[in-house]
């Protein structure tokens, strides 16, 4: 699968696909291990490894620091109504770190998945 990934660090992969797949439409595209899931939406690859594990993502680094979830770079989605699926997904209990935000380039929200780690919704103005 070449191209390009994000990858996120995530407390539990389980819990990471069930909320990518289930409230974001992702599909999954692997699953070769427990701790690693590949998953996609429209040509874009989350990677989401477990914190522990036999892959490289969750090893310590020379220095002794841990990868750890969160953090605030994000993946961005776009969306076509963003009060609409900020309700669905408080509804389904998701956490958000903020309100509904209007910018010059539109409307976003900043939306914590289950193992903190931040998704930017985003509305593009009307034309």
């Amino acid at each position: 699968m070449p191209g390009i990934s994000m990858r996120y660090i995530v407390h539990d992969v389980d819990a990471a696909v069930e909320f990518y797949t289930r409230h974001l439409s992702f599909s999954v595209a692997l699953r070769p291990a427990p701790s690693f899931a590949i998953l996609t939406r429209d040509g874009f690859r989350l990677l989401v490894s477990g914190m522990t594990g036999p892959g490289g993502a969750s090893q310590t680094m020379p220095d002794g620091r841990k990868p750890e979830p969160g953090g605030w770079n994000r993946i961005q989605i776009e969306v076509a109504d963003l009060e609409a699926e900020v309700a669905a997904l408080r509804q389904a209990g998701a956490r958000f770190r903020n309100e509904i935000v209007q910018g010059m380039g539109g409307k976003q929200i900043l939306l914590d998945d289950p193992a903190g780690n931040p998704i930017e919704l985003f509305e593009a103005p009307k034309r």
